[in-house]
């Protein structure tokens, strides 16, 4: 379990990831962008994850220049998209992205989505990409485990990351349990339900124990569980409040309630219907 901002999670390939990042998901690109990962730099994140499809990856580039600390010392993510996947047009898509970033390798570079018929050979790209050194790491993004299974049979470098839809109305308990056993980390996009877990009266109620906020209560959560999360904002105090949850520590009784709300209920797309 990561003890503050700046620990990382070793991956199954040696690299070292940051356990906590910043998404930019949804963040407009120009100014809005720039100023979200510039001061989340500044507050101490080193890891920042975007994606082709998020139209923000030069906003990204311009601030990790900007921060002046050292590209090495930053993990930085992308994805592939769905319209460009397949071999050929998977590396032509890296190209790009790498061109927007202003960099000349990523940390990690995944498979946004499970495209049938298509992800095996979108994966031999990254594999491709891996070898030649050109991505640290690779890995997916919204597999269930049946595509983690498919994929395992053909691959030849395992996926060091699957990043995936996880909160406390959907704990993803067999995909977590099928992960760790694989020894592929699991990482938490939308952790915070896009917001629609603030309310929740067995959050509000741990969260004043400790004197913090619902979503500073489930990332803790996510923390505990040995989740990578990467919440998104904009806002310099939320970037702050976000980050802040290396003071306290949850029970056992209390991960106990919280693993308890889940629902089995997406806020986004379900990976076998997209």
């Amino acid at each position: 379990m990561i003890k503050n901002l700046a620990d990382t999670v070793v991956l199954n390939n040696g690299v070292k990831m940051p356990g906590f990042g910043l998404g930019v998901y949804k963040v407009e690109d120009g100014e809005t962008v720039v100023y979200a990962v510039r001061t989340a730099i500044e507050y101490g994140y080193r890891h920042i994850d975007t994606a082709s499809f998020y139209h923000n990856e030069r906003g990204v580039g311009k601030a990790i220049r900007e921060s002046g600390i050292p590209r090495e010392e930053l993990f930085i993510t992308s994805k592939v998209w769905n319209d460009q996947q397949g071999y050929e047009s998977t590396l032509k898509a890296f190209d790009e992205s790498l061109e927007k970033l202003g960099t000349d390798y990523l940390d990690l570079y995944l498979v946004h989505w499970p495209v049938s018929g298509k992800y095996k050979e979108t994966y031999r790209a990254l594999e491709k990409l891996y070898e030649d050194g050109r991505a640290r790491a690779i890995g997916v993004s919204n597999f269930h485990v049946h595509h983690l299974k498919d994929l395992l049979t053909v691959c030849k470098v395992k996926p060091a990351i699957n990043q995936v839809e996880y909160h406390p109305h959907l704990t993803q308990v067999d995909l977590k349990a099928f992960c760790e056993q694989e020894n592929i980390q699991l990482e938490a996009w939308s952790p915070l339900k896009r917001g629609r877990l603030l309310d929740n009266p067995i959050l509000t109620e741990i969260g004043k124990k400790y004197r913090k906020s619902v979503p500073q209560v489930i990332l803790r959560w996510d923390i505990q569980n040995h989740v990578i999360t990467i919440p998104k904002s904009i806002k310099a105090e939320r970037i702050r409040e976000n980050a802040d949850i290396f003071d306290f520590e949850l029970t056992d009784g209390e991960m106990k309630q919280i693993n308890e709300l889940n629902i089995n209920e997406r806020s986004g797309s379900n990976p076998d219907d997209f």
